[in-house]
């Protein structure tokens, strides 16, 4: 399958650079020990899941309320060393945004600023490819998360299961289906997972979603692709 991008990134190169200009110690460490083999094959890659839950859509104007990861590779999820937080947004929480995530106003009152999670957050992340499902939310997030609290923000290559998805899906679709402009299906996790005969798991829990899209994207990868193939055609 094609890697379809609109700007192709020289990760190896990229955090090479951002390792000399960052001016934070915990973010010159990341990117010092981050993932950077452009050429390893898939099956060689280690990966974390990684999911939250926020305030709202808006990564300007919402803040992130819960954060779940979940470390795996082609042959197994480490369950184990899974880590959940739940984190005091310094944003309102809307009440839309409870009956979708369940995590009240008493649960974050109670919790720690986000400030105090970041330290153990990127040594989880650290030397692992990220895999969301959906870019849009995750990666601005947690860059505009992190200038609100170090001035600074944050750049990684992450794979988007919904990306790979609709790539698979698009293919199928073929020429003829493009030219009607035929519909492809939903994108949203739960239906991406029925494709693939995976259970159906509550979401809005960030650590159930980042285990269903640990478990999506070996799925998707076994379907779809090769276990040679080499991590710059997935990442973006």
């Amino acid at each position: 399958m094609s890697k379809q991008k609109q700007a192709i990134v020289d990760w190896s190169l990229r955090y090479q650079q951002l390792a000399n200009s960052s001016e934070n110690a915990l973010l010159q460490q990341f990117y010092a020990s981050a993932f950077n083999q452009s050429a390893a094959a898939i099956a060689d890659v280690p990966f974390v899941a990684m999911d939250f839950e926020t305030t709202g859509l808006d990564s300007e104007a919402d803040d992130i309320v819960s954060v779940g990861l979940v470390p795996f590779n082609l042959q197994r999820i480490y369950c184990k060393h899974s880590r959940h937080w739940v984190v005091q947004p310094r944003r309102n929480l809307h009440e839309e945004s409870i009956i979708i995530h369940g995590i009240t106003h008493s649960e974050v009152d109670d919790a720690p600023d986000f400030n105090r999670i970041i330290e153990p957050l990127l040594a989880a992340l650290s030397g692992k490819v990220v895999v969301v499902h959906y870019a849009a939310i995750e990666r601005p997030f947690l860059n505009n998360a992190l200038l609100l609290r170090l001035h600074e923000g944050i750049e990684f290559a992450l794979v988007d299961t919904m990306d790979i998805e609709k790539r698979a899906l698009t293919a199928r679709q073929g020429l003829i289906g493009r030219l009607f402009n035929s519909k492809i299906g939903s994108l949203r996790l739960n239906d991406c997972r029925k494709r693939y005969s995976l259970p159906a798991y509550n979401n809005h829990n960030a650590l159930t979603d980042a285990l269903a899209t640990a478990e999506l994207l070996q799925a998707q990868l076994s379907h779809h692709y090769r276990l040679d193939t080499p991590i710059d055609d997935l990442w973006i």
